[in-house]
């Protein structure tokens, strides 16, 4: 971090420090008494047998060996490679929205982001990046390091949302790119005709691919809190539009429920994680729980 550090404007170092530090404040609480992977999923081959020790997992116990030896040995895995992460991440204008929070949805999206950099590294999984608007706007390439770390925490602490979104033709540049089975996080909030975004991720799915889709919305976006006329503004075209917010709420969350099912089925339906968020929620809290919830499947 000192090496960065001197390359950096105080702040742009303080705001690195600050996400390093809260990334590993979520993995360290994720980690303590845990001793797999919640990245498991992707192959493995068995390695050799050893005593059992109180603490490991009884469902591992080589019942045949126990059969013939009377004593309890557990057999021993081994992943055939790494798994290799990229986290790609929307910095479009309309992820510097926030109404009363202090995150803006980009803020809550690289916070998320650090803390799985963060924990990829710790066990020593290549993890790049891809940071991207209307196209791709920066890339790092996957690196275990724990220097890349820094690295990373580097172009995401000076980023600013700016520019419209086009999410499939990114998806679709990536997934040229990638040429061996990898995990794909994505942290959008997804506004974007949702029929072409779909595609995009099911290709990705399609070549082999592990994703997780973290679907940031602000808080007001998910429970529209507004009173009165209100003027609400499509922040990347700048499109204006005055409403009895009375009136329209009802529309508004039935439009945003169908809007987020929509991606819910469409996700499950493929294989895919769909993890919808808003800035109300604690994002280590939220973080956690996926986590616990992902690794319990494997």
């Amino acid at each position: 971090m000192a090496n960065i550090q001197k390359y950096l404007k105080p702040e742009v170092a303080r705001q690195i420090k600050r996400l390093d530090l809260r990334a590993q404040f979520i993995v360290k609480g994720f980690l303590h008494g845990l001793h797999a992977s919640p990245f498991h999923g992707f192959s493995v081959e068995f390695s050799e047998h050893r005593r059992y020790v109180p603490g490991d997992d009884p469902m591992d116990i080589d019942w045949l060996v126990y059969a013939k030896t009377d004593r309890y040995y557990v057999k021993k895995f081994e992943a055939e490679t790494n798994i290799t992460g990229y986290l790609v991440v929307d910095a479009s204008r309309s992820m510097g929205y926030t109404y009363r929070q202090e995150m803006t949805k980009f803020d809550y999206a690289i916070c998320l982001a650090a803390a799985l950099c963060y924990l990829m590294i710790h066990q020593q999984d290549p993890v790049g990046l891809w940071v991207f608007d209307e196209k791709i706007r920066h890339s790092l390439p996957p690196k275990s390091r724990r220097n890349h770390l820094g690295t990373v925490l580097s172009i995401l602490a000076k980023l600013q949302p700016s520019g419209e979104t086009n999410i499939a033709q990114c998806l679709a540049q990536i997934a040229a790119f990638l040429r061996r089975a990898s995990l794909i996080m994505i942290f959008s909030d997804l506004l974007a005709d949702p029929e072409p975004v779909i595609h995009g991720l099911h290709r990705l799915k399609h070549r082999g691919h592990d994703i997780i889709v973290f679907h940031i919305l602000d808080e007001a976006e998910v429970y529209f809190p507004f009173k009165g006329l209100v003027e609400l503004e499509e922040p990347e075209s700048g499109q204006k539009l005055e409403v009895d917010a009375a009136a329209y709420r009802a529309d508004y969350l039935e439009a945003l429920n169908k809007f987020r099912e929509k991606y819910r089925q469409e996700c499950f339906r493929a294989g895919i994680d769909y993890l919808p968020l808003d800035t109300s929620m604690a994002f280590d809290k939220a973080l956690f729980e996926y986590l616990m919830r992902r690794k319990a499947r494997f």
